[in-house]
């Protein structure tokens, strides 16, 4: 090749410890911060960096996978034959309509009448229903969401007084919502924003404390989802959230109350990504005294926030703080069979099975994986602490536990068959 020619990027692959270092600084994460959450020292992230120490077993690939939020494994491990996402899934068949619902640019018009208030509201408790109630929820919600999507925005346009603007954004706020359950995990961040922003604008025109709880309470989750580098923002927008709902909730309805306590269980949530024991812990000890001012049946239709719950709350606070053992203790004390929504109920298991990992107990791990996928398919098929757990097990020195992550793995579409 002469001289002067382009060079070929590709002619020099990025080392895994390049590798690890490009993903660390775009989480916005120190070495000591990585390092701790791999229980090392920050010492031994940089002798990683610098390709001091060789490549790590899958074992602690997969747990840097997890730390870092890698989508694709082959991003951090540089071999495009290992084209795993992780959390991210490959794309559910119905994402493609709800994206284009998302991205028309419907011009006002009066050929077509806005459904009525209550119509919406009606489809709308119908929508979230079958999502707690049916194993492929995303198949479901998929299949709704492009109808609710263009009715609701037609409404908001229709609307002859602020009154019935008002109740319109609210309607396309839940809307939004119910389509950000349906996009996480999706191949289209891009998208899970733009419909997060837009559910946050429709919530605070429609002035409604609930509509704007629940917007808050998805934002704060993305924010959260993107790495510690906006921690900062999902505690803004939890604590602002907050202070605009307590002055509300002496005369609050159970809606508000329940969502206050969702946002309340959020704040300590974010803090137990960051490490922060006593804080996560105090955030929920008044989540849970919330929860039980509410009816001891009441389950939130958005955020599932109830007393049945909080056990659920308890597993997840301990596993992000990578306590093994207090989380096995949490999972003990929980009982999932009260949590009536099935994708939760699976999202539950899913958390107790890494309980169940970080305290060196595999095959419990797994067992409860295959609980998760009995309640839910399609929520443990785009979670990637799951698949996190089955793809270690598939390398486990005993054959029996490799014969069910691999059976597993198969099950979930990480396997060919």
């Amino acid at each position: 090749m002469p001289d002067d020619a382009t060079p070929d990027p590709y002619a020099d692959p990025i080392a895994f410890g390049q590798r690890v270092q490009i993903l660390r600084t775009r989480r916005g994460m120190t070495r000591d911060q990585l390092g701790g959450l791999m229980g090392h020292s920050g010492s031994w992230v940089k002798g990683i960096e610098t390709g001091r120490l060789k490549m790590p077993r899958l074992q602690v690939v997969l747990r840097l996978a997890e730390v870092l939020r890698v989508r694709n494994l082959a991003d951090l491990t540089g071999d495009q034959s290992v084209h795993v996402d992780l959390f991210v899934g490959p794309g559910h068949p119905r994402l493609p309509a709800v994206r284009a619902a998302v991205d028309a640019f419907p011009l006002p018009t009066r050929d077509e009448p806005a459904p009525a208030a209550a119509h919406l509201a009606a489809r709308l408790a119908h929508a979230w229903a079958a999502r707690h109630t049916s194993p492929h929820h995303r198949d479901v919600v998929g299949a709704l969401l492009p109808g609710l999507i263009q009715d609701a925005q037609t409404a908001v346009r229709q609307a002859d007084t602020a009154a019935e603007r008002r109740t319109a954004q609210a309607a396309l706020s839940e809307v939004y919502s119910l389509s950000q359950f349906f996009l996480a995990y999706q191949p289209d961040g891009a998208l899970l924003w733009r419909v997060a922003e837009r559910g946050m604008v429709a919530a605070q025109e429609s002035e409604d404390p609930h509509t704007i709880g629940v917007a808050a309470w998805l934002t704060a989750q993305a924010h959260r989802d993107s790495g510690p580098g906006h921690f900062d923002a999902a505690d803004q927008v939890t604590t602002e959230a907050l202070r605009y709902l307590t002055p509300l909730l002496p005369d609050a309805d159970h809606e508000v109350l329940a969502i206050a306590g969702a946002l309340t269980h959020e704040a300590g949530y974010t803090a137990a990504r960051r490490g922060e024991t006593g804080t996560a812990w105090r955030h929920w000890d008044q989540a849970r005294t919330m929860a039980h001012c509410l009816p001891e049946t009441y389950f939130h239709p958005v955020t599932s926030f109830s007393r049945a719950i909080m056990g659920a709350h308890a597993v997840t606070i301990a596993v992000e703080l990578h306590a093994g053992g207090e989380s096995v203790r949490q999972a003990a004390a929980s009982d999932a069979t009260t949590i009536p929504s099935r994708p939760r109920r699976a999202r539950h298991r899913i958390e107790e099975a890494r309980g169940y990992q970080l305290d060196g107990q595999p095959d419990v791990a797994l067992a409860t994986l295959a609980q998760a996928h009995e309640a839910a398919p399609e929520t443990i098929k785009y979670n990637g602490y799951a698949k996190r757990i089955v793809l270690e097990e598939t390398e486990a020195k005993s054959p029996d536990r490799r014969r069910r992550a691999s059976a597993l793995a198969v099950k979930l579409g990480l396997l060919a068959v």
